[in-house]
């Protein structure tokens, strides 16, 4: 006695999987997307706020005081291929003075001196405490977007603005 199987409805079902895996896809490329896009660190601040800048009295008698060693910097290679540099550098703080607030530039040179690429970030408060006078600190701006053909020949980093308590 042996039992015909057969399956009429083969087809019908191969058909609802299919349309119920697409949606799934969809759906769950939807729910990573959002994700990735909602969950972005925020940027750090490009400006510090009421800082004392070039041009003000107060910035020609402290600034002289404000000590920055000569730059050096490391090189990494992107996930997308393209390449970053880590620039560092110490800051002195001489002012007699607690540093609360203090915006630093830095900037990747070509061989005539010009900026290839630069970013400018707010250091402290951002990502130091403040800086007591006679203190030293450890600053590290990391640079993206660069291309192995950039004509790469100097670093440059300096202070743009500060607030003093």
């Amino acid at each position: 006695m042996a039992t015909d199987h057969s399956f009429p409805e083969e087809k019908p079902r191969r058909t609802l999987i299919i349309v119920v895996a697409v949606i799934a896809a969809v759906l769950i490329g939807g729910f990573f997307y959002l994700l990735l896009r909602t969950t972005s660190a925020p940027s750090a601040p490009v400006t510090l706020e009421a800082g004392i800048r070039a041009g003000s009295p107060e910035w020609d008698q402290y600034k002289s005081k404000i000590l920055i060693d000569k730059p050096e910097a490391t090189q990494s290679t992107t996930a997308l291929g393209g390449f970053q540099m880590t620039l560092e550098t110490t800051v002195r703080n001489f002012t007699g003075r607690t540093i609360t607030g203090l915006e630093m530039r830095a900037a990747v040179l070509n061989g005539q001196q010009l900026a290839i690429k630069d970013r400018t970030m707010v250091v402290i408060p951002s990502r130091q405490p403040d800086l007591l006078p006679t203190k030293t600190m450890h600053v590290t701006i990391t640079i993206t977007g660069l291309k192995e053909s950039d004509d790469r020949k100097g670093l440059f980093m300096d202070v743009t603005a500060f607030k003093l308590q």
